[in-house]
Formats: C-alpha cells, structure tokens, sequence
C-alpha cells in the first residue's frame, strides 16, 4: 500500500503533521477495509533502549535502527495500510533506499518535507520536556548533516513541502497516492527558485565577508555589539570560529531557495547568526 515519506530537521513539526495526515486520510479511507500506521523513529529509537541524544551521536546505533525500521516497512508494504514514516529521514541515501522498496513492491510513494527555518525549529525544541529536547551539539549535528529533499530527485518525487503557516494539502496527497496523478502545480508541488550563479557568488562572498569582520573584530578583543559592514544590525557577540563557519553552511543552505536582495544578504545574515549564537 502507499507510503508518506515525512522528513525534516529536528523540531520541524514532522509528528504533528504525521497525526494530522493519518486523521486525514482515516476519514478518507473509511469504510475501505483499509488502515493507516504510522511507522515512527522516535518509537523505534525508544524501542531499541536509546536516548535520542545517544543515538544519534552513534553511528552504529543508528545504522541499526534505520535498518530495522526499512525492514518493517518491507514487511508492511504489502499489507492493506497507508503507511506514514515519522523520521528525520534527513540522509539522501536512506531515502533512495526507501525508494527503491517501494518500487519494488510496485506501490506509490511520495515525501512531505517540514520546512522550518533552523532558529525557529530550536525555539520549538527549548519549549519541549527537559527530557525530550536535544542536546546543542546534536541539534546542530543533525542541521549540518540534514540533505534537503528536492523535487527533482525521482526518490523525493513528488514533494510536497508545508511551511508552519500553511495548511496541509492533503486532497493532493491522496490524489496522487490513490488517483495515480498529481495534483496541478501549486506552492507545495513547485521546484524551490533556482539560485542564479551571479546570485550564489554574492551569497558566499557576503557571508565569507561577514565571517572575516567578525574574527578580525576578536582577534582585536571586540567580542560584543560588533558593528558589520553592508549590515544594519550589529552581531550581539562573537562565538566560535567553528560554529560561524557552521551557520553560514546552515545560512546558505536556506537562502538558497529564499533568493533574498543581495543588498540585504549581510543584515540577514547577521539577523540570523544573533539568533542562532546562545
């Protein structure tokens, strides 16, 4: 039966869509004869006896779990479910893996990718349960391993992509997964802008450019209120060379699909290392 690949970074939301898509589409399917499961990481992760800051700072532990999971979904493919996998799924690999699965079973697939802005997602993760919340080094861990999903790979394909404010579409899902058709292009279907090349050489110029200030700034003893040239906003106070060097990849990464003006690539750059350094 179909499957719903859900994925994103930590905090993004990707449970609570997950029960939102199963409620769906169990009204949808009702009276079908058919079910839906959701097939969740953490429970898996729980399951296996690990804490989730352990495990994902093992990467045998999770190369195990992963495998379990891809065997129970093998299992479950065949059966009469809509299956919902609840992951970060955030390896590119894993998800061909997946993929080829589900083309093996000869079953429709597609991906919702919860798409949250990084400083967002940790907010959300500082709201949680002391002892349900990530630790820093691995939150960060996982953003800077996190491969994007994107429409124009046959195994993220079709993606649907649903942002904090936006209503799921879920009509759409189903028209795919059980009308064997997509949906006409909208927001959620459309390929993210591609980045002029013009575009991507500022991006990495400007934010090379901040980097340099910032460290040049403390190598002169200025750690607080650093005033950066081409920016509005000064950078409250320095961090680590290694962790600067990490959210401009993180930086990059998201204002590649946003197309910001180049003239407000530094203040946005500054905006968002003021609310990623803690």
């Amino acid at each position: 039966m179909p499957l719903i690949v859900v994925t994103g970074v930590p905090c993004s939301g990707k449970t609570t869509r997950s029960v939102e898509l199963k409620s769906y589409f169990e009204e949808k399917l009702k009276g079908s004869g058919q079910t839906v499961e959701i097939i969740s990481e953490s429970d898996a992760i729980i399951q296996a006896g690990y804490d989730k800051n352990v495990y994902f700072a093992d990467s045998k532990k999770e190369k195990a779990v992963r495998s379990s999971i891809k065997s129970n979904i093998q299992r479950k493919l065949d059966s009469n479910s809509l299956l919902i996998f609840d992951g970060s799924n955030y390896i590119k690999g894993y998800r061909y893996e997946i993929y080829c699965t589900t083309k093996l079973y000869k079953t429709p697939q597609c991906t919702l990718h919860c798409n949250l802005p990084i400083e967002q997602a940790w907010l959300w993760n500082n709201k949680r349960l002391e002892s349900d919340r990530y630790s820093e080094e691995i939150f960060d861990s996982l953003v800077s391993r996190y491969e994007v999903p994107e429409a124009t790979n046959r195994w993220d394909s079709p993606l649907f992509t649903v942002m904090p404010e936006d209503n799921l579409t879920c009509d759409e899902i189903y028209c795919y997964l059980y009308k064997g058709k997509l949906p006409k292009p909208n927001l959620s279907t459309q390929n993210a802008p591609l980045a002029s090349t013009n575009y991507l050489y500022e991006l990495d110029n400007i934010t090379k450019d901040v980097i340099n200030a910032v460290l040049s700034m403390q190598q002169l003893g200025v750690i607080h209120d650093i005033k950066i040239p081409g920016s509005s906003v000064n950078l409250k106070r320095a961090a680590a060379p290694s962790r600067l060097a990490m959210l401009r990849r993180q930086f990059i990464n998201f204002s590649k699909m946003q197309q910001n003006e180049v003239d407000q690539i530094a203040t946005l750059f500054i905006q968002y290392l003021n609310n990623n350094i803690l």
